[in-house]
């Protein structure tokens, strides 16, 4: 006996299929792939993303049209006969790296492969899947989870919904189903390469949180946090007040911060791979070194710097500073000194805002540099927003500087130093 899906059977169907049999006509159909198919197919793949064809057809017609697509390139194509040699489960892999051929499988060939060849399967670089039904594109979705991918499923019909809700990113085509557009997660409503913009504008948004994090970090924190350390530690006067630390983090900061989510695409955004959610994290060590390790302390240096350096000019030298914890040096006025102080605020302050200006212009390239990723006189990596930010940042300072010192120095902490 036979089963529906074996070899023996569907051989059994083609010899009675090919007996008394009169010829009568030939009828053929040609569905060709759209025009943009090849090129997307072509830009995704540089992106580090593995395109593999699921479909019902029969394996020499899919194969043909993953050729016409771009889903196989290789001259070679193996089959199912491949993977027999890892039958046994005995065998195991040497090479993890993803193979160059191309291979097609039957949806009946995938009933039979155990773990270790699923390994091998999952491990090609081209793949068609022929005469799969629904239960096995279910299945091939599964296996590739199983093995810590991500998988992207598109579809369009009744028979694609349990893939599409299964799937990390299920696709459905606007055209489709109602029952596949409702267990999607995306709906293409125009044409296929819209997986690309999704796919970049993807990678655009996370590298633009990270740009706005490592932008805030350095003076909304860092800088904010030792002046109040030295203060209670080393009992050293705390150069900056607590009032101008609210001023950076609610003004000074916020426009930047927010013009950078209209950061353009970095000219790399769809040749590097798709990071892994399990380890590449929006805040990780790396942010964290280059918000605090790098930019962090020369922020904070250059600032002590310039505010001890006016001190010192105007006659209160830093040794006399230490373990001071709010007491008047000898020698020196209390209303003198208390002014002073105030002045070395302000410049604290200024420091820490103008710095952010070319902290801003740094992060905002994560990969490339300034000279290849222009903020203006290039409309495609463009942002003239960063321009006004920059400008708001000033003038807020300026106007709390020079506008409302007279009424309001004293109890804020700061002075006009001109």
């Amino acid at each position: 006996m036979t089963t529906p899906g074996s070899h023996e059977y569907e051989s059994e169907i083609m010899r009675q299929a090919k007996s008394d049999l009169v010829l009568v006509g030939l009828v053929g159909i040609v569905d060709p792939p759209r025009e943009e198919i090849p090129a997307t197919v072509k830009t995704l793949r540089r992106a580090g993303i593995r395109i593999f064809m699921v479909t019902g057809d029969f394996g020499l017609t899919a194969l043909a049209i993953a050729r016409q697509c771009g889903i196989v390139t290789a001259g070679r194509v193996d089959d199912a006969s491949a993977l027999q040699r890892y039958a046994s489960g005995s065998d195991t892999l040497i090479n993890k790296e993803y193979s160059t051929t191309a291979i097609v499988i039957s949806g009946s060939d995938l009933l039979g492969l155990n773990d270790t060849q699923w390994d091998q399967l999952c491990g090609y670089q081209e793949i068609v899947f022929a005469r799969t039904t629904p239960e096995q594109k279910l299945r091939i979705v599964r296996e590739f989870q199983s093995r810590e991918e991500i998988v992207g499923m598109t579809g369009d019909g009744v028979n694609d919904a349990p893939s599409l809700k299964a799937a990390d990113i299920g696709i459905a085509l606007g055209s489709g189903s109602d029952i596949a557009i409702e267990a999607a997660d995306m709906v293409l409503l125009d044409s296929f390469s819209a997986i690309v913009e999704a796919v970049q504008y993807g990678r655009v948004v996370f590298d633009n949180l990270k740009k706005t994090i490592i932008y805030l970090l350095p003076a909304g924190s860092f800088s904010e946090f030792w002046p109040v350390f030295t203060n209670v530690v080393f009992g050293l006067p705390q150069v900056l007040s607590s009032f101008l630390m609210i001023v950076i983090c609610c003004f000074t900061d916020c426009a930047a911060a927010t013009v950078l989510a209209y950061e353009k695409p970095e000219a790399d955004v769809l040749l590097r791979p798709p990071r892994n959610p399990r380890k590449d994290k929006l805040v990780d060590w790396k942010l964290m070194f280059h918000a605090y390790g790098v930019i962090g302390i020369i922020q904070t240096v250059c600032s002590f710097s310039m505010s001890y350096w006016y001190l010192e000019r105007n006659g209160i030298p830093f040794s006399s500073l230490w373990f001071g914890f709010g007491a008047v040096p000898d020698g020196i006025d209390p209303d003198y000194y208390n002014n002073m102080l105030n002045e070395a605020s302000s410049i604290y302050f200024i420091n820490l805002v103008v710095m952010q200006w070319f902290n801003l212009m740094a992060i905002r390239t994560r990969r490339l540099s300034i000279f290849s990723h222009p903020p203006a006189f290039n409309k495609e990596t463009q942002n003239l927003l960063l321009f006004p930010a920059i400008i708001f940042a000033l003038g807020i300072a300026a106007f709390w500087l020079t506008a409302l010192l007279p009424t309001c120095g004293v109890w804020t902490g700061t002075a006009d130093f001109r």
